[in-house]
């Protein structure tokens, strides 16, 4: 039978391969934990700085926040209008991104019934279109005082800030280069990777 430093025999653990296994999934979780209160999920992430797009017949949103940011790539930094949706739906939603001659395009949620959900939404975005309603709406907040949506969806003192109760968007047209969320339901979806031609969202 070998010792606690080498490999362990059969049925036997060893100790310091587990604190290794569990202790650094911990570190990470309570970091990303951190980040989260502090507002600065964002920079703990690189992005790609690829930009993709995003459309929907519909989106409905409860607790939006609004408020510039950084995202980090690999070459500095993008800036971004970040958006805060603590739960959304969304109606005919398709996503593509296009590299090269290649698109990737995602639809869902063409059944009213069912529509893409999603909760704790951030994004970061460069554009966003469409017919816009907000209900109870702030402009002009502080971004760190933001709090219309989850806890990490605000800016950093001083900076500019808006929130609502609840945005409803028409005809949406958004590009962006980074979204999250706590869970994303795409009802109905279907995958498609097209060479060549247009297949983008819009």
């Amino acid at each position: 039978m070998e010792d606690a430093q080498s490999a362990p025999a059969s049925g036997r653990t060893n100790w310091r391969r587990f604190a290794v296994a569990v202790g650094v999934p911990t570190v990470v979780a309570g970091g990303l934990v951190v980040a989260l209160a502090e507002g600065a999920l964002a920079a703990n992430f690189t992005i790609s700085g690829k930009q993709f797009k995003l459309s929907a017949a519909k989106l409905v949103g409860d607790g939006f926040t609004q408020y510039n940011g950084e995202l980090e790539t690999k070459d500095g930094t993008v800036q971004a209008a970040m958006s805060g949706i603590e739960s959304a739906t969304l109606n005919d939603l398709c996503q593509s991104v296009a590299v090269g001659p290649v698109t990737l395009r995602i639809e869902a949620g063409d059944d009213p019934e069912n529509p893409v959900r999603a909760t704790n939404l951030l994004i970061g975005m460069s554009e966003l279109g469409g017919d816009a309603t907000f209900e109870n709406i702030q402009i002009g907040l502080d971004a760190a005082t933001l709090d219309a949506a989850q806890d990490e969806a605000h800016g950093a003192p001083g900076g500019f800030g808006q929130q609502a109760t609840k945005v409803t968007i028409v005809n949406l047209r958004q590009q962006a280069y980074y979204t999250s969320a706590s869970t994303f339901t795409l009802n109905g979806m279907s995958l498609k990777l097209h060479v060549g031609g247009k297949h983008e969202c819009y």
